[in-house]
């Protein structure tokens, strides 16, 4: 038996307890006690006793929406719209293999880690054919970075059907023929996916967007999700130059073309939901679809602002997302917090989003969304010890006397530990899993390697 004790700690359980004097009890990698004042005595070799004074517990973050492998293209595109961004990247993409994959999916990973991060899915969908430059399997490239790491990982099969001449965005090079991509997702799911309820490894399907992805791949994609027991997720509804589309194409709104296809449920969850009218957001929330909202992508490239305050409102499940790190190049979860509610007040005021509602959206909101909201998410006995510890007695929080407030509306903190099933991945600020400059190195080496072919 391991048995973990933090306490002279704040806690926030995102339930509705919170304790400023407070203790964290794991045992065996779940919670086992948590409340105000000392846990009490323990004895034990295998007893490990952590004086958390000045600090806030939370549960860990949940990013809910990711493109990992961007990671080796920060920087670039910097004043596009997503169209645009998109045309000048994907000639890029068409150039990634299995090494670059790995070196940005373990990079991305640890530096996920160290903003707090405890449970990350990541959205890839591009797959380039080449006989000249095969990439190899991109799929279990992501996988094996990940076990390194050590966060709990939701990949979701991606793919693209609809290229350019078929009246897609991306080139054709880098779409796979429809029933490759059902195979090929089938095969992930069946050979990757953990239901187990201490999964550290689950698979959902994720077609990449209405511009990008036939009606076709859309329905058998979603009746193969349902068929295998997996969850669901796509682009949707994150830019006007989308609406126009479905509009033109589909003649209906992103929302609409989405319930025709059967891609609204309690399965789904959905990257954006920018531009969403009351219609939609009230058939988001009967249905209990998901939102990964990503301030810091769609202020980036200019897509909106979500209408979080709604969304919450019609009971719509809403987690935070990073997104791809070449459009929201920090690439930290824990900065979303504070923009989160930054963004919710610039579009419905002071009263539109709490400290504690965004907290919550980062990690019960984001566990919701990707169907572990049972299992993880918040801090109450019996769910896995996924936990956040930050220090708030530094020179960045100190003055503000409520810990909830000094984390997400101050500089994100240091992570003094950060627990994933009792398991140890970051102390002091420092990976544990990983060497940080080990993993700078292979990232920087990918990216050279990149855009050399890239430029060929």
């Amino acid at each position: 038996m391991s048995v973990i004790v933090l306490q002279n700690c704040a806690v926030a359980t995102v339930t509705g307890e919170e304790y400023l004097d407070g203790h964290v009890v794991v045992r065996d990698g779940r919670i086992a006690a948590v409340g105000s004042g000392h846990a009490g005595r323990f004895s034990g070799e295998q007893i490990r006793m952590i004086d958390a004074t000045g600090c806030l517990v939370t549960p860990g973050l949940v990013n809910t929406h990711h493109h990992l492998y961007q990671w080796a293209t920060r920087g670039m595109a910097v004043d596009r719209n997503l169209f645009d961004w998109l045309t000048e990247l994907y000639p890029v993409w068409a150039h990634i293999d299995a090494p670059l994959v790995e070196a940005t999916t373990a990079a991305g990973l640890a530096w996920l880690a160290l903003s707090g991060c405890t449970m990350s899915m990541d959205h890839h969908y591009v797959y380039p054919h080449s006989t000249e430059e095969p990439a190899g399997d991109l799929f279990a490239a992501q996988v094996d970075a990940a076990r390194r790491i050590g966060l709990r990982f939701h990949p979701t099969r991606g793919s693209m059907d609809l290229g350019e001449s078929q009246g897609g965005l991306p080139p054709d090079r880098i779409v796979e023929e429809t029933d490759a991509a059902l195979a090929a997702t089938e095969e992930a799911i069946d050979r990757w996916h953990d239901p187990s309820p201490d999964s550290t490894l689950r698979v959902a399907v994720a077609p990449c967007s209405p511009f990008s992805v036939t009606p076709r791949l859309m329905t058998e994609a979603a009746e193969l999700a349902r068929r295998k027991g997996v969850r669901l997720h796509t682009h949707l509804a994150e830019t006007v130059e989308e609406e126009e589309f479905c509009r033109k194409t589909h003649d209906c709104t992103p929302t609409e073309y989405a319930e025709r296809l059967g891609w609204l449920g309690d399965d789904v969850w959905l990257a954006h939901g920018v531009h969403l009218n009351s219609d939609a957001i009230g058939r988001l929330g009967a249905t209990g679809t998901g939102v990964a909202h990503c301030p810091s992508s769609n202020g980036r490239l200019g897509a909106g602002i979500a209408p979080v305050r709604q969304l919450l409102d019609a009971g719509v499940p809403v987690g935070l997302g990073v997104d791809g790190p070449a459009s929201q190049e920090a690439g930290r979860l824990g900065d979303e917090l504070r923009q989160s509610l930054l963004a919710a007040r610039l579009r419905g005021g002071p009263a539109a989003l709490t400290a504690r509602e965004a907290l919550s959206m980062a990690t019960i909101g984001g566990a919701r969304c990707l169907g572990r909201d049972a299992e993880t998410g918040s801090i109450e006995k019996g769910k896995l010890a996924d936990l956040a510890v930050w220090r708030l007695d530094g020179i960045g929080q100190v003055g503000m006397d409520d810990p909830v407030v000094a984390l997400v509306y101050g500089a994100q903190p240091p992570l003094e530990l950060l627990l994933v099933g009792g398991e140890t991945v970051v102390r002091h600020g420092e990976l544990q899993t990983g060497d940080t400059d080990t993993l700078a190195r292979g990232l920087r080496r990918a990216h050279r390697q990149l855009m050399k072919r890239a430029r060929a």
